[in-house]
């Protein structure tokens, strides 16, 4: 058995642990030269790491990182928490994230968006048949007009986390058929781009960690081709795995291809500093891989599957870290 699965049947262990967006948040409102996120070493030997150019209509900024989050807070609305993050982080969000289900419509604007923030949309998807078979042609067309009405760069993240088995867009629950699942992405990335939504930049964004970890679930066989992904995404929710156990396998995958976002991210509080030591773990990994252009928070105290507490500022010693994190000038402001 290969690390990936060690690794994913100690994820397994813990299923009150939630490892991406749960089903609750139905909607609210050729290779280029070589970069780094650190300086070149003194000897002028240049960053073994080459990354690709891209993003799309939300471009990748080689040695820099948009540093976002999803931020739903108890007893506070999307505005409240976003401007508590705001006062806490001495600056705005780089990307606020938010989800709306297959049918929402999408928003044309968000007042609590800042001028500064790029808003990602985690866009629900139905099962495959539902777009392939052409009866969802109007209603992806609409979603596509409003996004063009938006006008600003906005990144959409659709049927994310499609190698689990806890969505009805993913594989499990269509019949292992992820040829479908490339279909029907192909096919709303085609009608948005009919209806003028060029300002929309893609997030295809698998989980780490396969479930169920079989050869054909592998997140490689979702992938929909590069012409159609302008970001590639890779979430996870770390217990004791480190952010090199859960990202070093896709980073080695996509990076000489497209920029990589981590568009769900948090840790598990085990206790002592093991939080604020694994957010500075992740800062370091992300400095050394510089084909990561955006990390993306899952800040959030509201899970309805767990009592496991997300935010940045579960703790004082959390909060210092994540603030140490968006301090660095790597994680742009």
């Amino acid at each position: 058995m290969n690390r990936r699965n060690l690794l994913g049947l100690g994820a397994l262990a813990a299923a009150a642990v939630p490892l991406a967006g749960c089903q609750k948040y139905r909607s609210n409102d050729a290779v280029p030269p070589v970069v780094s996120h650190s300086p070149q070493p003194s000897s002028g030997e240049p960053s073994a790491a080459a990354v690709t150019e891209g993003g799309g209509a939300v471009p990748f900024e080689p040695g820099k990182v948009m540093l976002g989050a999803y931020v739903d807070l108890k007893g506070r609305s999307a505005n409240a928490g976003i401007d508590l993050r705001r006062r806490q982080l001495g600056r705005p969000e780089r990307i606020v994230h938010r989800y709306y289900s297959w049918t929402d419509k999408l928003p044309v604007s968000l007042g609590y968006v800042s001028g500064k923030s790029t808003l990602m949309l985690s866009w629900r998807g139905p099962e495959y048949k539902d777009v392939n078979g052409g009866a969802a042609d109007k209603l992806i067309a609409k979603a596509a007009q409003r996004m063009a009405e938006r006008k600003r760069p906005t990144l959409i993240r659709w049927a994310w986390d499609m190698n689990r088995d806890f969505y009805k867009w993913g594989g499990p629950a269509n019949n292992k058929d992820t040829k479908g699942y490339i279909q029907a992405y192909r096919r709303i990335h085609r009608i948005f781009r009919e209806e003028g939504a060029d300002n929309v930049s893609w997030v295809w964004s698998p989980n780490w960690n396969s479930r169920p970890s079989e050869s054909w679930n592998t997140y490689a066989n979702y992938y929909p081709g590069d012409e159609y992904v302008d970001w590639a995404g890779v979430s996870g929710f770390a217990q004791a795995q480190s952010p090199g156990d859960m990202f070093d396998e896709f980073y080695e995958t996509y990076a000489s291809r497209k920029p990589i976002m981590i568009p769900e991210v948090s840790v598990v509080d085990r206790g002592g500093n093991t939080k604020p030591e694994w957010i500075a773990s992740l800062r370091e990994w992300i400095k050394a891989h510089p084909a990561v252009g955006a990390a993306v928070w899952f800040d959030t105290d509201t899970h309805p599957t767990s009592r496991e507490n997300w935010r940045i500022d579960s703790t004082p010693a959390s909060l210092a870290a994540y603030k140490a994190m968006s301090n660095d000038p790597v994680f742009i402001g």
